[in-house]
Parts: C-alpha cells; structure tokens; sequence
C-alpha cells in the first residue's frame, strides 16, 4: 500500500509538471492572438503612438514596482547596454510599428505579417554569411507562395497609400523583431529577463513620448474614450505582463519545438476574432494561404532552433 501510494504521488507530480507548462502555452497561444485585436480596438480612438506609451508606461511601472519591492540588485554598465539596445528594437520600433501597423490594415493580416519574422533570420544569416539549411530555404519558398495567395484578395487594396503605408510599418516590424532576436542571441546576460523587460518598456515610453509631443500626435487623456482604456488595460495585463510570465514559463518547461507553437496559433486566434468582432475579411485564399505560410514558417523555424 505505501508503494502504491507513492507511486500514486509521483503520477500525480508529473502530471502537474506536463499540465501546467501546456496550460501556459494555451494561454500564451489565445492571449498573444487576441491582443492584436485588442491594438485594433484602441487605435481607433486615439493615435497608435500614444496607445504604445500608454501600454507600456504601464507595464513597465508594474514590472520596475515589484522589482523595487524585492530589492533586486539593478543593471552592470553591460547590461544596462543590452537593455537600451533592446528597448529600440523590441518596443520603440516592432511593438510600436506594428500597434501603429493594424491602424491601416486587418488585426489578422497584422498578425500573421508579424508571425514572419523567423524569416528575416534566415535571410540576415545568409548575407552574414552563415550557414543555411535546405529546411529553411525550402520553409522561405513556402511561405512566399503563401504570402501571395493571402494578398491575392488585397491586390485592389494595395491602390490606397494607407493600406500600402501598414504594410511597410508591420514588415519593418517584423525585421526589428528579429534583429532583436540575433542580438540576444549574441549578447546573453544573466539579468532578471522580467526586471529587464520592464525597464525596455519604461525607456521605450518615455523616448516614443517624447517623440509625439514634438510632433502634436497625442490628445488629451480625458478625451480618449472608455473603449480605448479598456483596450489599453487589456494589453497591460494580458499582453505585457500575466503572458509574458507564461512565456518564460514554457520556454523553462517545454522543448523549443513545442514552446513556439504559439508563434502558429497566433495569427489563427487573430483571423478568427477579427472575422467575428470586427467583420474583418477571412476568405478561403486568406485561409489557405495563412495555413501555407505557417507550413512554411515551421520548416524555418526547426532549421533555426536544430543548432
């Protein structure tokens, strides 16, 4: 019975380890789509700049008060580096350009333009002169026929400055976006990954604040409509801080394969929600080409994450 019994226990403690770890992904899979819809709620009350301060203002005042509670000790001079570096790619310039990005074009097409970006890493690695893999150079193929065949249906669209204008903010992005990841990739610390993301998050307001100011791209905080507050409280809490934890969680927990199946989930979450909440279209070339694109984008994706 005390065999049986510790056993039972042991079952029971392995299974807890597996669920929770897949749990977090599930949440990180529909709360990372959703927030695409979340930005496209927002910016369209009030100027996508200001929604980005405002969210990260926020976020970042959340993450640096516990930080300052627990008494954690603060950067080096090379990490404060890292994390300067870090604030312009991760938020100034791919959070901002894509939250201002999906002010001109679909959450979905916003989010599946921003699931590409693994294919930027392929392609810098290849004019660094790098070593790339027939899995990745066959996953970037796929997924430019995937590509073409979503914006089959946009073809009419790309005749409105605005539209062609979202376009290049969410591929600039995308680019930044894996910038960011070379550059961590090439220049790991051993900094708290969360005390470091809220002091990105601070630095990269306050620069973007300054920017609109000099520019007259804000409006008074008492005549952004509830709406947009809610959409911004969304993205705070969802987006910048109870999902980023479960982000972390799942890459300590699960094989790399199996933690960046969110990256596939996400634009699906956003294509549906934007097709129910906002009319937004979902036509059998978005479809098939979204699930041709995300083929394409897992084969790049194992070629990347196999060294």
């Amino acid at each position: 019975m005390a065999y049986f019994s510790v056993f039972h226990e042991y079952i029971k403690q392995k299974k807890k380890a597996i669920g929770l770890p897949f749990l977090a992904l599930c949440w990180i899979s529909f709360f990372w789509g959703t927030t695409w819809i979340a930005s496209k709620e927002g910016v369209k009350h009030m100027p996508a700049m200001q929604l980005v301060v405002l969210r990260q203002f926020f976020g970042g005042i959340i993450y640096l008060t516990y930080f300052l509670i627990k008494k954690a000790p603060w950067p080096t001079q090379r990490q404060w580096r890292n994390i300067l570096v870090l604030s312009i790619l991760n938020f100034m310039l791919s959070n901002g350009l894509s939250t201002w990005g999906v002010k001109y074009i679909s959450s979905g097409l916003g989010a599946i333009i921003g699931s590409i970006f693994p294919l930027w890493i392929v392609i810098i690695s290849f004019f660094r002169g790098e070593k790339v893999s027939w899995k990745a150079v066959l996953g970037l193929i796929i997924c430019f026929f995937g590509i073409c065949v979503i914006f089959y249906d946009y073809l009419n669209d790309f005749l409105n400055p605005e539209f062609r204008f979202g376009i290049i903010l969410s591929v600039i992005a995308t680019f930044t976006w894996a910038l960011s990841s070379i550059y961590i990739r090439e220049n790991r610390t051993n900094f708290n990954p969360y005390f470091s993301l809220g002091l990105q998050m601070l630095i990269s307001c306050v620069a973007i604040f300054g920017v609109i100011q000099s520019t007259g791209e804000t409006v008074p905080l008492s005549e952004i409509p509830a709406v947009s507050w809610w959409s911004i409280a969304y993205l705070v809490v969802f987006g910048s801080v109870l999902t980023f934890i479960a982000f972390i969680y799942a890459l300590e927990h699960l094989p790399k394969e199996v933690s960046s199946l969110y990256a596939y989930i996400n634009p699906m979450v956003a294509l549906f929600f934007g097709y129910i909440l906002f009319n937004e279209p979902l036509t059998v070339s978005i479809a098939i080409g979204g699930l041709v694109t995300l083929t394409g984008l897992f084969l790049v994706n194992k070629a990347i994450k196999k060294p």
